[in-house]
């Protein structure tokens, strides 16, 4: 499995670099990518654009509706269910709590909803 962490707001610079690596990490298969409308975002599509168009498609959520974004509905989850009151006393802590509450929804099968819930069928 391939994750990274950023601290603060990921950069177009991280981003390139992350989804570089998934490049590589795919054997070279066109990826879809679905993301909101952070600067960052724009920034790495527009460097693919111009460099590697045939390695991604890019497609964004609405802006200002967190109801049609799966991803926005998985992180509320994880925060109001699975880390509620949680206070991490390092870095190290806070990405394990967090890659622990990802790990029960991916088993619980519960991200499929959360497409489902924003019209999106995976």
């Amino acid at each position: 499995m391939l994750r990274a962490i950023f601290r603060g707001a990921a950069r177009t610079e991280d981003l390139v670099f992350y989804l570089t690596e998934l490049h590589h990490h795919d054997d070279g298969q066109k990826v879809l990518v679905l993301w909101d409308h952070l600067p960052g975002h724009h920034g790495a599509e527009t460097y693919f654009s111009e460099h590697h168009r045939d390695w991604f498609e890019f497609e964004y959520f609405p802006t200002h509706s967190p109801e049609l974004n799966p991803v926005e509905q998985c992180w509320n989850r994880m925060k109001n269910e699975y880390l509620p009151n949680f206070v991490p006393t390092t870095d190290e802590e806070l990405v394990s709590a967090v890659y622990a509450a990802a790990m029960k929804i991916n088993d619980e099968k519960k991200i499929y909803s959360y497409f489902n819930t924003a019209g999106i069928v995976p």
